[in-house]
């Protein structure tokens, strides 16, 4: 056999399986063309807005009570370590004073806080 030979075998195998039936359609069946099938109502469309600016407002009413919270925890850990901070610094001056001048130091920090905030 000769390299032409085969070839055309290839060739006609290829064709046979690729080859639809003679009597069937082998495009597609097209559809009718609607420019104006995508277009929708003012009312369909005002009533899509109005929905989507509802979905928004509930999402970021979502987000800020998130944040809030989020806020809120932060706040509570940062006052949580001002009272260890304060307590600690009260243990170490009471190891090296007196119990009443410590206290007596304790209350004047206390009024001078109330005054300057």
């Amino acid at each position: 056999m000769s390299s032409d030979e085969q070839l055309a075998l290839v060739a006609a195998e290829d064709t046979e399986k690729t080859a639809k039936p003679l009597g069937k359609q082998w495009h597609a069946p097209k559809k009718a063309f609607r420019p104006t099938r995508g277009l929708t109502s003012y009312e369909k469309r005002t009533k899509e807005r109005n929905a989507m600016a509802q979905m928004k407002a509930k999402e970021k009413e979502m987000k800020d009570e998130k944040e809030a919270a989020r806020k809120e925890k932060i706040d509570r850990i940062r006052e949580k370590r001002a009272k260890k901070e304060e307590r600690e610094r009260y243990e170490k001056m009471a190891e090296t004073m007196h119990r009443k001048r410590v206290e007596r130091l304790k209350r004047k920090e206390k009024r001078n806080k109330l005054i300057n905030s």
